[in-house]
């Protein structure tokens, strides 16, 4: 069977990349609800939450908090974020393998979010990728300090 996700960390298939470690990967989303959004995917391929060690699931939201705050803190302008794991194909899960979703939200956004849902597309993906690079970088360079 195949997975597109492990392909993509890999380095078999493309990806935007904008977060890396030893354990997990930070794409965004081919087809995001809102610009800027996330997937955090673990390295080692696990189904959901059922079969994924808790220590996994505790780094994909640590992961996930930090894309967070640097999607608030970059260009993207986030005023908040939704964070969610679809586990399962009953609550919408369409790739199996466990991934967390990182949604960017800015307030007022009700109308071009659920028009997000519909539409599904970024005008500007590597730009979007750019800024949350930057404002991670930032993030790391400020604890450094």
């Amino acid at each position: 069977m195949s997975c597109v996700f492990c392909a993509i960390v890999s380095g078999d298939a493309p990806a935007i990349r904008i977060y890396e470690d030893e354990n997990f990967l930070g794409i965004l989303d081919i087809r995001p609800f809102t610009r800027g959004h996330t997937l955090v995917i673990p390295k080692t391929h696990t189904v959901d939450l059922t079969d994924t060690p808790p220590e996994t699931v505790a780094g994909m939201a640590a992961v996930g908090q930090r894309i967070a705050r640097a999607a608030r803190e970059s260009g993207l302008h986030a005023d908040g974020n939704n964070i969610a794991i679809n586990d399962g194909k009953a609550a919408f899960q369409t790739v199996f393998h466990i991934h967390l979703h990182v949604v960017p939200r800015r307030n007022g956004d009700k109308l071009s979010f659920a028009k997000g849902m519909v539409m599904r597309r970024d005008p500007d993906r590597e730009e979007s990728g750019r800024l949350l690079r930057a404002a991670l970088a930032q993030l790391d360079s400020a604890e450094q300090d």
